[in-house]
């Protein structure tokens, strides 16, 4: 069921750094570096897969994704939601039931039997798509999912995230150039606003990050 009523923008997105705090999905560092999609190291880690463990936060957030891209993309303007394999497959699937919509799956890469098919589902010449993913770093990823989905002669020109990392200037330019806007609830910025004061210690090295990813990321590199 589509939400009839919803907060702004700056308070979903308050609101969603508050759970991924709450259910302990904001992770650091401790003797290495995480590693991102990209290949490249992090000193910390978000993981929107603990999502699924939790109903209240998870109903909460995926009314709060659906309101987001109709308000920003039309209340008409998909005829399919797309999850990205694998961390994109649930949320796609709430989206998709709380939009009245079919939902398919997008694979990493063909699966090598059957049909050797890169989607899953039913995905048809025209329908406008939208592929929904847990987060995007500097939106590299995307790119493929978004290929394959307009191989079958379906268009996709929105992708949306529960966690955007909002530091790496290109991430809008490589997706906009590819014909694709984001929709996202948060960033580090606002999880960042939202830390319990048990992890204030270790900020100053995350905000070093922050700050200066690329940086970071040169004198951190295995």
């Amino acid at each position: 069921m589509i939400p009839s009523s919803y907060p702004t923008s700056e308070e979903m997105a308050r609101l969603t750094a508050r759970m991924l705090w709450e259910i302990e999905a904001v992770n650091f560092m401790e003797d290495k570096p995480f590693t991102l999609a990209s290949g490249l190291p992090s000193p910390v880690y978000i993981d929107c897969r603990k999502l699924i463990s939790f109903p209240r936060i998870r109903s909460t957030l995926m009314d709060f994704l659906t309101v987001k891209v109709m308000r920003d993309a039309g209340f008409e303007a998909f005829d399919n939601i797309a999850g990205g394999e694998t961390a994109g497959i649930p949320f796609a699937a709430l989206v998709a039931e709380r939009m009245g919509l079919p939902m398919t799956y997008v694979r990493k890469k063909p699966k090598g039997y059957g049909r050797n098919a890169r989607i899953e589902g039913a995905m048809t010449e025209g329908q406008r798509v939208l592929l929904v993913e847990d987060l995007t770093t500097d939106g590299g990823s995307k790119l493929s999912f978004v290929d394959a989905i307009r191989d079958t002669g379906a268009t996709c020109g929105h992708t949306a995230v529960i966690f955007y990392y909002g530091i790496f200037p290109e991430t809008e330019k490589t997706l906009g150039d590819h014909g694709v806007a984001l929709h996202h609830l948060c960033t580090w910025w606002e999880v960042l606003a939202q830390a319990p004061e048990k992890h204030r210690g270790v900020l100053g090295e995350v905000e070093s990050f922050l700050r200066d990813p690329r940086a970071w990321q040169a004198e951190n590199r295995a």
